[in-house]
């Protein structure tokens, strides 16, 4: 047996709808020894996803076909960590009522940039199509862990995600939830996703959506200069977050637009840095 997500086009459709699919998919799956463990829809988009426990992809395309008639477009294999990144909603749910305010971050706030290491390099060995997969993997465990620590995205950056926080100790344990994440992942997965993080706090400025300012830029020269795996942070982070024995000093870092060296200090969060 395998664990399969299949993707269906149905625009025009209602939740009510799926749901009754769904429903009957449930009546018929014994008969052909296959397991449907969820689904996801998007109404806006008009697709449906399926996840199911089935020895192969043509027993899936049964199961729809004689319960409903829909065949999914497309079905693939994905690894049971896989599943557990992308378990949850197609779309982000909206933030808890009273945790963030209606507009973008102000006032002093802790910066986070990822970024996935080597993407160009992956895209030109696996293709766009399975690039966008692991991108979409990425962006799924970070914004789960965001969800969980407070965090608010304030913006995709392409191969990455830019998010903020009103406590400096949620952002570092964001950023530690996300690597130890990442580790899992890897773990069950022939293709690996490496990323480095930065953070650093102050008071952005707010404009148009988004937030400026030396923070901002800091935080994501750190991140560029970390390496795969690394969560670099600013000596204001250190300060701040209360913990300072999980920081370990680097050596000072000339970093684009500084016009003086840098302290860092790297995360420790799997007993390395």
């Amino acid at each position: 047996m395998a664990i399969f997500m299949d993707r269906h086009d149905l625009k025009g459709v209602t939740a009510a709808e799926i749901a009754e699919a769904h429903r009957k998919d449930l009546e018929v799956q014994d008969r052909y020894g296959v397991k449907f463990l969820t689904y996801w829809f998007d109404e806006q988009r008009g697709t449906t996803f399926c996840l199911i426990d089935a020895p192969d992809q043509s027993t899936v395309q049964c199961v729809h076909r004689e319960a409903h008639g829909h065949v999914p477009g497309e079905i693939v294999e994905v690894a049971l960590s896989a599943v557990e990144a992308f378990l949850g909603r197609i779309q982000d749910p909206d933030p808890p009522s009273g945790r963030f305010s209606a507009g973008v971050d102000s006032g002093h706030r802790a910066i986070m940039f990822t970024d996935m290491v080597g993407s160009t390099e992956m895209t030109e060995r696996l293709g766009d199509r399975r690039a966008t997969e692991l991108v979409r993997a990425h962006d799924a465990i970070v914004r789960r862990c965001l969800r969980h620590s407070g965090g608010r995205e304030i913006k995709h950056t392409g191969d990455g995600i830019m998010a903020s926080f009103a406590s400096t100790p949620e952002a570092i344990g964001c950023a530690t939830a996300i690597q130890q994440q990442f580790l899992q992942f890897n773990s069950g997965n022939s293709e690996p996703i490496h990323i480095r993080i930065g953070l650093d706090c102050g008071e952005p400025v707010e404009d148009s959506n988004d937030l400026f300012g030396s923070t901002v830029q800091l935080a994501a020269r750190l991140c560029s200069a970390a390496s795969a795996d690394q969560i670099l942070v600013s000596e204001n982070i250190r300060r701040e977050c209360g913990h300072p024995d999980i920081f370990k000093m680097t050596e000072p870092l000339r970093l684009k637009g500084f016009a003086s060296p840098v302290s860092a200090f790297a995360c420790v969060w799997n007993n390395r840095v």
